[in-house]
């Protein structure tokens, strides 16, 4: 008795591999990701160009992006035998008001973070601090810089101060939020096991909150970046902010815009940096 082979259905073919797609769409994803805001950059170039060349403000008010490059390459180095802007280079504006920023956000951010942890994990501190807390962010900067400055002076306390008070809320708040929404089994479960308080704090309660903890960080940074040129105001030279307002104050609005764009790229990178180091430490967010 002869047996013939069974014809193969094309359905059957289970040796041949699908045509693979996912590298095609990853590469068009990569190069969405880089050309839109390159495209989105270009067309804010051409509609400031055409708004400065449409004549509808003067150039004092509006001036056209070739003379705002031309006021950074002066700031940048020396000219004329004039180096940057009061003597100082735009590079060098920028780090002295970085190290502000530092300074200051870095003590807001800790005092913060360790406030979010005892107000999270003590009800009595957080019904004590929150409305404190609550009044202090909903206080512009300009309004209590004055204040600062009758009590440290006009050199470099009252700058971090400031900076320090305003990143403080933002963090303080967020961590207060995480830590009081870890979730009660974990904790349980940790002293079940015979974890100590501290144990619990260090191995449950942070990890949990790091997350929320980082995201309040960022907007710290950003409460910051937004109040330097309150803190720069007096005595604010060098520094970006001072050059900021002191180019404002001689109308010299090409400087105005080198220090904007100057503060406003920095800030840009900063926040690339702490979301690289937001997915770093915790690689699990956003993942199920």
């Amino acid at each position: 008795m002869s047996t013939t082979p069974a014809l193969l259905k094309p359905d059957d073919r289970a040796d041949v591999p699908p045509e693979p797609r996912a590298p095609a769409r990853g590469g068009w994803t990569r190069v969405r990701h880089v050309a839109l805001p390159f495209g989105s950059l270009l067309l804010f170039l051409t509609l400031w160009q055409l708004l400065a060349a449409s004549g509808t403000w003067s150039e004092t008010l509006v001036p056209p992006p070739a003379k705002v490059w031309d006021a950074f390459i002066e700031v940048s180095g020396t000219h004329g035998g004039v180096r940057g802007y009061n003597g100082t280079t735009l590079v060098e504006h920028l780090g002295i008001s970085l190290r502000r920023i530092a300074l200051g956000a870095g003590v807001g951010i800790a005092a913060g973070v360790v406030f979010g942890l005892l107000m999270g994990t003590v009800g009595w501190l957080r019904s004590l601090f929150e409305p404190w807390i609550t009044f202090l962010r909903t206080l512009p900067p300009l309004a209590y810089f004055s204040l600062l400055i009758i009590w440290l002076g006009i050199n470099e306390e009252p700058k971090i101060t400031l900076l320090a008070v305003a990143a403080f809320p933002p963090v303080a708040v967020s961590t207060t939020t995480a830590v009081a929404a870890v979730p009660k089994s974990l904790t349980e479960a940790a002293r079940a096991l015979g974890a100590s308080r501290w144990d619990v704090v260090r191995d449950v309660v942070v990890p949990s909150a790091l997350p929320e903890t980082l995201t309040g960080i960022r907007l710290a940074v950003g409460v910051a970046y937004s109040s330097l040129v309150a803190a720069e105001l007096v005595n604010g030279l060098p520094g970006i902010g001072g050059m900021v307002k002191d180019a404002a104050n001689y109308n010299n609005t090409p400087v105005v815009l080198v220090g904007i764009i100057a503060i406003g790229v920095s800030g840009l990178i900063i926040d690339g940096l702490l979301l690289r180091l937001e997915r770093a430490v915790v690689p699990w967010r956003g993942r199920a």
